[in-house]
């Protein structure tokens, strides 16, 4: 395993949200979500995510979550995903990142 800097780490802008808005993404090559995420300060985001192994759109809004707020935006077909959704894969599915207790949307992770 490489090592990094601190102030690589201090790149990347990982930030808590409030999920806004889950649509369906039929056109994705596998199942995901569309959302629709609230960063307080940095806007409104939205992004693609292929969760939908683990989560229903309905156990999505509402929940905070952690994303990568600082990657260039990304062409996924015919959506345009702004922020990366983080979390951990499992022979399940992917577990999403979330807050462990409320913080302000914006918030960045120390």
């Amino acid at each position: 395993m490489d090592t990094i800097e601190w102030t690589d780490f201090q790149r990347v802008l990982l930030c808590a949200g409030t999920v806004l808005k889950v649509e369906e993404f039929p056109q994705a090559r596998k199942p995901a979500w569309k959302l629709w995420v609230d960063f307080g300060p940095y806007g409104v985001k939205k992004t693609s995510a292929q969760v939908k192994a683990l989560y229903a759109a309905e156990d999505l809004v509402g929940r905070q979550i952690v994303g990568v707020i600082n990657f260039p935006p990304k062409q996924v077909g015919p959506f345009l995903s702004e922020f990366l959704l983080t979390g951990f894969h499992t022979d399940e599915g992917v577990v999403v990142a979330t807050v462990e207790r409320p913080v302000p949307d914006g918030t960045r992770m120390a």
